[in-house]
């Protein structure tokens, strides 16, 4: 039986069963708690967009040469996905500017966001990148200047080119923005075929490869969303780089995951969503033509 049937029957026999809140219920259950307590201090607490989604101490991303080396984001390592990621809250006001230090210092190449500025009249992210390119922002507090360069807007996605300077030295990188403008207020995409065509773009850029630093994924807690973007990803990665990909623990590599970032995927609809966006991606790198992932091109 090949990866992708077994990982069907078990995704049919979960449905069939309507059982995807137990199972979600029982992953909660089974992930392990690290301590937080970096993120409870009272110089962060300003710093954290929701006071229940905290960094773990370990995993947590250490600002350099700062008078305060906290941010809410962490490192999510996969191994044998050679894949690592900074998951991150989407960033406030008073935290932008520590955003674009944390880009620089880890030599990000991209930056994927997964959630609007503002869905259901509530803001889910400050505006961290200027909307037109004779308006560059300037973030003086950590010394950086980011301009837009270009912007290519698709039906479900869009595509920026930033330019981020660091202001003491002059030097400039280019960041991709990828920018995810189509998943609905609550639930998750109607169907896996628009969200694999933007992680296929992502990956397309090499941004995600480990010849650069981590992508930066966000949406505004930095937990659902942006636990479904990375869990697909690292679980295609892994089936292609098995020979014998015979079962891929969707589960398990969750699991791992959340070791390193507290409520990755939170709710079961987000790891139905996953199971059926894994599913569709390996059939279509797998080479099935009946896949529905559209050409890239066409959007």
């Amino acid at each position: 039986m090949s990866v992708i049937a077994t990982i069907e029957q078990e995704f049919q026999e979960v449905d069939d069963a309507n059982d995807w809140q137990p199972r979600y219920l029982d992953i909660r259950h089974q992930s392990s708690d690290h301590p937080h307590k970096v993120a409870k201090y009272a110089e962060n607490r300003n710093r954290n967009r929701y006071r229940d989604v905290s960094p773990y101490d370990h995993s947590r991303v250490i600002l350099q040469n700062s008078d305060n080396d906290y941010i809410n984001a962490s490192l999510v390592v996969n191994e044998e996905a050679q894949r690592t990621y900074i998951l991150t809250q989407g960033p406030l006001p008073n935290t932008c500017c520590h955003f674009w230090l944390m880009i620089w210092q880890q030599k990000t190449k991209a930056v994927v966001m997964l959630n609007r500025i503002v869905e259901k009249d509530s803001v889910k992210c400050a505006q961290y990148w200027p909307t037109k390119q004779e308006e560059p922002m300037l973030f003086r507090e950590t010394g950086f200047c980011v301009r837009l360069k270009s912007e290519d807007v698709k039906s479900y996605y869009t595509v920026r080119q930033l330019q981020l300077e660091c202001i003491d030295t002059g030097e400039s990188r280019i960041i991709l923005h990828f920018h995810y403008t189509t998943w609905p207020d609550f639930g998750v995409p109607e169907s896996p075929a628009s969200f694999l065509n933007f992680l296929f773009k992502v990956r397309e850029s090499g941004s995600l490869s480990s010849e650069h630093g981590p992508a930066v994924i966000h949406c505004s807690a930095g937990i659902g969303r942006s636990g479904t973007f990375s869990l697909v990803d690292t679980c295609l990665i892994v089936m292609e780089k098995r020979n014998d990909p015979f079962h891929v623990d969707i589960k398990q590599i969750l699991l791992n995951m959340r070791k390193y970032r507290m409520g990755l995927i939170q709710t079961p609809d987000q790891l139905r969503f996953s199971y059926m966006a894994v599913i569709e991606g390996a059939k279509y790198i797998m080479g099935d033509s009946t896949m529905q992932v559209n050409t890239l091109s066409a959007f």
